[in-house]
């Protein structure tokens, strides 16, 4: 039970900082659809739930340290090749992603120039990605009870201090651009890009556990922490709809709007959101090329740090606005993938003699 929960913190502080830490992305994906938005949140959660069961589950039974054999065997030769480019080239983007993300929020929340977070975000990246992957999962995990303790606070707020009705909480939140044209497609869309990014690190996960069983719980716990962290953020913004219009980090504002103190306390855990994206990012970017027992391993991480790094000038907005979206699309084939893969699996397992089960 204990690796299951440490699979289950890693995985929460994988996706958290890609599809949580400015909170546009749950306000656009299922806030804006007022109350049908919080349907849309627990189909996610059931998503990530089975899709993260089903990638850690993969990586046990290969013993994966890459990627790579989880997506050929789901996807076959031919598509495995085209997805594992993507997929691989997507790692790398996501990286760049993070550390430009930091830049930001120590320009707009502390005004330190951007530059100093990108360093110290490619410098923290580096070094931790440089550790066994034991060690990596542990300081992904460390974050996950914060996290989800002080979204609980800050949901609990916007409830008591809303002056907003049921009805006008939906209204308002209507009035918010939305990601995609129904809540439907919003919380597929979502669920997607966010996989399409942790698909890899996921595989490596499970690989770390000899037990399928094991491995495939904490994808389950994992989904479910993430179904929670939707859930709580979605209600947040549905309470203070009427407040939140055109906000660049509406969590952060929520939470400075409580007190000065706790949006510091939320800046400095959006920053190790970040954290935890961008090192199972770069992690499993570098053993897509160089397995992590290998000595030249700790070569390669400095020099793809360093290149993200100077990637990372692009632009926070440029590269959201032009990474993610893609990853939307990758992600519908891959979950497919995965959905045909465990029908597949079943279907094999119910053909096997029940003499040769067990």
């Amino acid at each position: 039970m204990k690796k299951s929960i440490q699979i289950a913190g890693a995985y929460i502080g994988l996706i958290v900082g890609a599809g949580f830490a400015s909170g546009q992305e749950i306000l656009q994906f299922f806030t804006s659809f007022g109350w049908m938005g919080v349907v849309g949140a627990i189909i996610a959660t059931a998503l990530f739930a089975f899709l993260g069961m089903n990638l850690t589950q993969l990586g046990s039974r290969l013993q994966t340290d890459s990627h790579k054999e989880v997506i050929y065997h789901i996807c076959g030769r031919y598509l495995g090749i085209a997805v594992d480019i993507v997929i691989t080239f997507f790692l790398f983007g996501v990286t760049v992603v993070m550390m430009a993300g930091a830049g930001s929020i120590f320009e707009q929340q502390f005004g330190i120039p951007a530059i100093v977070g990108n360093i110290v975000m490619a410098l923290l990246t580096i070094i931790t990605v440089s550790l066994n992957v034991e060690k990596v999962l542990s300081i992904m995990g460390i974050i996950t009870p914060f996290l989800l303790a002080i979204v609980a606070v800050i949901a609990v707020f916007s409830f008591i201090t809303t002056d907003l009705s049921v009805a006008q909480m939906s209204e308002m939140a209507q009035k918010q651009t939305p990601a995609a044209s129904n809540w439907v497609l919003g919380a597929l869309l979502y669920v997607s890009y966010n996989i399409a990014a942790g698909a890899a690190m996921l595989a490596v996960m499970g690989g770390t556990e000899r037990s399928p069983k094991t491995a495939g719980l904490g994808g389950i716990l994992g989904g479910a922490g993430l179904g929670i962290l939707i859930l709580l953020l979605n209600l947040t913004m549905l309470a203070k709809a009427d407040v939140i219009s055109g906000v660049d980090m509406p969590i952060l504002f929520i939470a400075n709007e409580m007190s000065p103190v706790l949006g510091g306390l939320m800046s400095i855990i959006l920053l190790g959101m970040i954290f935890n994206t961008a090192v199972g990012m770069l992690y499993a970017f570098t053993a897509r090329f160089v397995k992590a027992d290998n000595s030249k391993f700790k070569i390669f991480v400095p020099v793809f740090g360093v290149i993200a790094f100077a990637a990372s000038f692009i632009g926070f907005i440029t590269l959201v606005g032009t990474v993610y979206p893609v990853m939307g699309y990758l992600g519908f084939t891959l979950i497919a993938a995965i959905i045909v893969s465990w029908i597949r699996g079943r279907q094999q397992s119910k053909n096997v003699p029940s003499a040769f089960k067990g």
